[in-house]
């Protein structure tokens, strides 16, 4: 009995992990796509702005 509840304890830890893991993923994934978000807007308000002093 006490090497099942062992086994269990080492199951639930991987599955501890793995879940720790894929919360960490899923936030490094968002916090990417912000900041490529950001930078897109960011370089295409400074093409228009670019485009603008271009004419003057």
């Amino acid at each position: 009995m006490a090497d099942k509840s062992s086994s269990r304890g080492v199951a639930s830890k991987a599955q501890d992990r793995d879940t720790r893991l894929k919360a960490a993923l899923k936030a490094n994934l968002a916090r990417r796509k912000a900041q490529a978000r950001a930078r897109a807007a960011d370089t295409a308000s400074d093409e228009t702005a670019g485009n603008d002093n271009d004419k003057e």
